[in-house]
C-alpha cells in the first residue's frame, strides 16, 4: 500500500522556522517528482516547492530565499525548511509523490495527510 507518511508542522512565531519531512513507502514504482503544496482556509490549493530526481528545483516567488526543498532518494523522503515564517504562510501543508511504472507506462501521483502550520505571535 502506497504511503506518504508527513510531520513536522506546529505553531511557530512570526520569523521563526520548521522544517518538514515526508517519507514515502508502499511503492516498488519508482519516484520521480516530489513536492509540496498548501492549502489555506477558504483558498485554493498551490504548489510551494517541487524538486525532480536530478534535483530540478522551483519554488513559488513569495517564498523563494526563505524555504528551502531538499530530498533523499535513499530514503525516499522530501523535506521542506521553512525559515522566516510570516503569517501569510499559515496553511495546512501536504506533499506529492509523483510515481513513474516504466514497465507498464503508467503515472500517477499519491498525496500525505496535510500537516499544520500556524504562524502567529
Amino acid at each position: 500500500q502506497v504511503q506518504l507518511v508527513e510531520s513536522g508542522g506546529g505553531l511557530v512565531q512570526p520569523g521563526g522556522s520548521l522544517r518538514l519531512s515526508c517519507a514515502a513507502s508502499g511503492s516498488s514504482d519508482s519516484i520521480d517528482v516530489m513536492a509540496w503544496y498548501r492549502q489555506a482556509p477558504g483558498k485554493l490549493r498551490e504548489l510551494v516547492a517541487s524538486i525532480s530526481t536530478g534535483g530540478s528545483i522551483e519554488y513559488r516567488d513569495s517564498v523563494k530565499g526563505r524555504f528551502t526543498i531538499s530530498r533523499d532518494n535513499a530514503k525516499d523522503t522530501v523535506y521542506l525548511q521553512m525559515n522566516s515564517l510570516k503569517a501569510e504562510d499559515t496553511a495546512v501543508y501536504y506533499c506529492k509523490v509523483h510515481y513513474v511504472d516504466y514497465r507498464r507506462g503508467v503515472q500517477y501521483d499519491d498525496w500525505g495527510q496535510g500537516t499544520q502550520v500556524t504562524v502567529s505571535s
